[in-house]
């Protein structure tokens, strides 16, 4: 009988497995910024209740950054009293260490914004304040610190920068809206400048970038205060711009690649736009926009050819991305709010605290269970994240991990 189990436990693994778990989470929305998890294997209905309170920490401080999660360790930011902190946790929800790296953000909504970026032995924060800062993984001793408004004559924005840094190769790319400077790229071994983007001067606009190989370039794509923006990677070139002026100049909502040669960007307000690249990303055709799914910094996933997500009154909304067509608009929760997919199934986490898992299809979204979470301070807006079985919720001060693997 031993045998046997081993025998199709290697199956198994050769065929790439019924279940799969482990893997990383390992910077804001997952490893390709989608906001998609590969696990499998993860429940399709919670009890009543929710799914099971695996634990929970306590002492995060103020902030909505969600986590990240490599090597079995979470991590998180918070503020305690005005000083940013760097949290590590371990898997049984013990903190491993804390470091502080300065003054964050104060103003209204107080807190950290920043979800961690991993990548090796170093992980990489922005906090509110516009200060890079890169730390060992091991134990959070600071490595490099940059304040990017001194260093490129930036300035912050009326809620404070909420930039989650993204890194590839060499570099790290962040938006901290210099003159000459929106977009930087600094060498991730020591914070040195590698380029700005010349002929450039906006304000950063709460969002992340992600970024899309089109031919032999790397494109670099991202919202700024009143452009969606275009740069190559390698050199910091903008390869075009398209105006995008939004309510109170928020443009929070991290870009999303529906299908190659396409890149779809969307705010509150204003609504979406699915914009085709040519074959070497330097132009650009829009194919569509929409005032639907105009959400507000919740995110949106793509899946099967469909955009899933909140938009600014509180329904939820289901778009064919190859064409906009609207699928699907009802409030299937309380309110807006953050999403995120694991398995076939959509979690949906509501400003007003309900945590929804729904099950989308082509014709739209369904509500197959949902719970309150009470545990916590403040707003709910830290994007859920599903990473080795677990779904981690921060909620302010409060960091929680559900078990939804399934049985």
């Amino acid at each position: 009988m031993k045998r046997i189990t081993v025998f199709l436990l290697a199956v198994l693994v050769l065929n790439g497995g019924l279940v799969s778990f482990g893997g990383e989470w390992n910077q804001f929305r997952g490893p390709e910024r989608t906001g998609k998890s590969a696990e499998t294997g993860l429940l399709q209905k919670w009890p009543d209740g929710g799914p099971g309170l695996l634990w929970s920490y306590e002492g995060l401080g103020r902030g909505f950054g969600s986590v990240s999660v490599a090597d079995g360790s979470i991590y998180a930011t918070g503020m305690i009293e005005k000083t940013g902190y760097l949290f590590a946790i371990d898997s049984s929800g013990k903190l491993k260490w804390k470091t502080e790296y300065g003054q964050e953000w104060t103003g209204d909504y107080p807190g950290t914004r920043t979800t961690p970026t991993i990548d090796g032995e170093r992980i990489y924060i922005m906090s509110g304040q516009g200060q890079i800062a890169c730390f060992k993984k091991e134990n959070g001793d600071l490595i490099w610190k940059v304040d990017t408004f001194e260093k490129f004559e930036g300035k912050n924005i009326k809620w404070g920068i909420a930039e989650s840094v993204l890194i590839d190769g060499d570099k790290v790319f962040c938006t901290p809206g210099g003159k000459d400077a929106t977009m930087a790229a600094l060498n991730k071994y020591t914070g040195e400048t590698i380029w700005t983007t010349k002929g450039l001067s906006n304000l950063s606009a709460y969002c992340s970038p992600i970024l899309s190989r089109i031919g032999e370039k790397q494109l670099l794509l991202t919202l700024v205060r009143e452009l969606i923006v275009c740069v190559d990677s390698e050199n910091g070139k903008v390869l075009w711009t398209i105006g995008h002026k939004t309510r109170n100049d928020i443009a929070a909502v991290t870009g999303l690649i529906p299908s190659e040669g396409q890149v779809y960007f969307t705010s509150h307000a204003v609504g979406g736009t699915n914009i085709g690249l040519t074959e070497d990303g330097s132009n650009y055709k829009i194919l569509w926009t929409s005032k639907s799914l105009d959400c507000l910094h919740g995110g949106v996933v793509c899946h099967k050819g469909n955009l899933y997500g909140s938009d600014s009154k509180g329904k939820w909304v289901c778009q064919e991305a190859g064409s906009g067509k609207v699928k699907f608009e009802e409030k299937i929760l309380d309110a807006k709010g953050s999403i995120t997919y694991a398995d076939g199934m959509l979690y949906c986490y509501s400003e007003k605290g309900t945590l929804g898992l729904v099950r989308p299809s082509e014709n739209g979204m369904e509500l197959v269970s949902s719970f309150k979470i009470t545990a916590g301070t403040n707003e709910h807006w830290a994007h859920p994240v599903v990473c080795d079985g677990r779904l981690y919720i921060r909620h302010g001060d409060m960091l929680m991990a559900f078990d939804v693997k399934a049985k």
